[in-house]
């Protein structure tokens, strides 16, 4: 007998990571559907796909009809492009727990975070406390597994500019060589891998529990 195909879902599906998580999720005979909560329209058609249309503010009356096995959330944005702290917490915080919670009342097998190095609750960076509290409060949801990921400087094709990261890009390729033992997390790391890595973990047969990568 065959093991039975997965649903997977993914938030964020046109972001760096997001736009790599749905292509190889979609190239997976591991997935026989794929649910992509996206703000913006997909440039693509696939059999695997299905595309669910969300903004911020509809994400929460969206959910309630959806269910997967393993939820992908690739939230994220910056303190400058969200326009105030408390749109960034909106994002990077508010929206994952919102999922996470409808995956734990739905049954899912996992859930699969992107965070960020450095990430506490009792942080004096604002972006790091805000990574450390969503980790630690869908930690409590008692989701049967939980990965966090937590790369360092993202590299990749984005749809939209970040300033800085051309720069920090380049040079990262002199200092990854450099950074080495406990430093190696802050090595930068192409968003094709990371999504990567998380389709692999999702298939690991890793125990229950919270698992940081």
């Amino acid at each position: 007998m065959g093991i039975a195909a997965k649903r997977a879902i993914v938030a964020g599906a046109t972001g760096l990571v997001g736009s790599q998580l749905l292509r190889l999720l979609l190239e997976d005979s591991r997935y026989d559907q794929v649910i992509a909560l996206t703000r913006k329209p997909l440039a693509m058609n696939h059999p695997k796909l299905r595309e669910v249309r969300v903004t911020l503010d509809t994400l929460a009356t969206a959910l309630p009809n959806l269910q997967a096995d393993d939820w992908f959330c690739a939230l994220g944005t910056t303190r400058k492009q969200a326009g105030s702290q408390e749109a960034f917490r909106m994002v990077d915080y508010e929206y994952p727990l919102v999922l996470g919670r409808q995956a734990a009342e739905t049954g899912a097998a996992q859930f699969l975070l992107i965070s960020a190095p450095g990430a506490s609750p009792s942080s004096s960076i604002f972006y790091s406390r805000v990574k450390g509290e969503v980790e630690r409060d869908l930690a409590a949801l008692g989701l049967p597994k939980l990965h966090i990921f937590r790369p360092s400087l993202l590299l990749g094709q984005r749809s939209e500019h970040r300033r800085g990261e051309r720069f920090w890009g380049v040079a990262m390729k002199t200092l990854n060589p450099l950074l080495i033992g406990s430093w190696r997390k802050y090595r930068a790391v192409q968003g094709e891998a990371v999504a990567a890595a998380m389709i692999r973990t999702a298939n690991d047969n890793s125990p229950p529990g919270i698992h940081w990568m």
